[in-house]
């Protein structure tokens, strides 16, 4: 069956939250902040497969979620960034903004299209720590990630 238009939603990944952490260690009293920054959430990629020439796969499978990065950790420990989830498409495929219509990408070369980008990851509380505000007890929560309804054609 050929099948020449889909309507699809895709998700990136939220980013990370920042740790809050202190340096607790044997005979040091007041080891100050330690927490790590959050990692990155993953993007949603559209690349070029030459084996495929309808869009048929996305009769089935309509959402693209693609995964959160982790929280940041203790001893500064940055959390793990996500990997990008790729979404593979026919040559000549357009992919629009189902609310608004606009034109978002036209997979016709082999490079790969960033359709919705990931969050970014927070910051530790040990960003945070400077001469006067010493023991910060707060941190930064991670970006969302871009989410849309796709139609492709």
């Amino acid at each position: 069956m050929f099948v020449d238009i889909a309507k699809i939603k895709v998700k990136a990944g939220n980013g990370g939250d920042g740790a809050v952490a202190f340096h607790r260690e044997k005979y040091v009293a007041a080891g100050g902040p330690d927490g790590g920054d959050g990692g990155k959430g993953g993007d949603i990629i559209f690349r070029v497969d030459k084996s495929l020439s309808t869009l048929a796969d996305f009769r089935y499978k309509k959402k693209y979620i693609a995964r959160n990065g982790e929280m940041g950790g203790g001893k500064r420990c940055t959390g793990k960034s996500a990997d990008d989830l790729i979404v593979r498409v026919p040559r000549g495929t357009l992919v629009k903004d189902a609310n608004t219509g606009r034109l978002i990408a036209d997979v016709s070369t082999d490079k790969d299209y960033v359709i919705a980008k990931g969050g970014k990851g927070g910051l530790g509380n040990a960003r945070f720590a400077t001469s006067t505000r010493q023991t910060p007890k707060f941190a930064k929560p991670g970006a969302l990630g871009e989410s849309l309804i796709c139609s492709s054609s």
